[in-house]
């Protein structure tokens, strides 16, 4: 079954692209195509999408602003910034306001499609250039030490690949390891360093309070 896709977008020339980009792909369906956010509670409720890509600067009111008010309507809706916008703040104020992924509109089409795969599989896509920005939050002198959480190493490695986009089936492959042992895994992680998933982590990554 084609999953049901919303976007949110002002730019109209990027919205006819994104239009003919899933219109000849029979995975996705468009339910629903807008150029701002000020109508979205009665947008999602009318085309109930399972993903929504979200513009962040738009006329009337940002995206950021917007996600508190999609994921009100239904928590479950796997939303992904798609934005020109590569700075910390607007990554951390978009992680922590309920995005599910992050990703540039420079992207390739490929990973557009990959990313929306990774998000509906229980993962945190980002574009590359952003998750280098996130790993990079790993290095340098700690405020809180990875440490001072209890984090093995392959807790850590677990969290790397979680910041790079890496759905559970991908960390499992990538590590070798089983399914549910990288479930168990992210279930230590997000227990030790007092979030509830893979986005708040990142943004807790982002807030400069873990490096390793």
């Amino acid at each position: 079954m084609a999953v049901k896709l919303v976007i949110f977008e002002d730019n109209e020339k990027l919205r006819n692209l994104l239009k003919s980009l899933f219109q000849y792909n029979n995975d996705y369906e468009i339910t629903g195509m807008y150029e701002n956010v000020l109508d979205a509670k009665k947008l999602i409720e009318k085309d109930r999408p399972e993903v929504v890509l979200l513009d962040i600067d738009m006329p009337g009111m940002d995206g950021i602003s917007a996600l508190p008010v999609i994921k009100g309507v239904d928590p479950g809706i796997s939303i992904i910034m798609y934005t020109q916008f590569e700075d910390d703040d607007k990554l951390f104020k978009s992680l922590c306001a309920g995005a599910d992924g992050y990703i540039l509109k420079s992207t390739s089409p490929m990973h557009l499609f990959d990313s929306i795969e990774e998000v509906r599989k229980g993962g945190v896509p980002l574009s590359p250039a952003i998750a280098r920005k996130v790993l990079h939050f790993f290095q340098g002198d700690p405020r809180e030490s990875g440490d001072k959480f209890g984090l093995t190493e392959r807790e850590r490695e677990v969290l790397k690949l979680l910041v790079k986009g890496y759905s559970i089936k991908m960390i499992a492959a990538e590590l070798n390891i089983a399914y549910d042992t990288t479930r168990s895994h992210l279930r230590n992680i997000y227990n030790k360093l007092h979030v509830n998933c893979g986005k708040e982590a990142i943004a807790k990554i982002l807030s400069g309070r873990i490096k390793f």
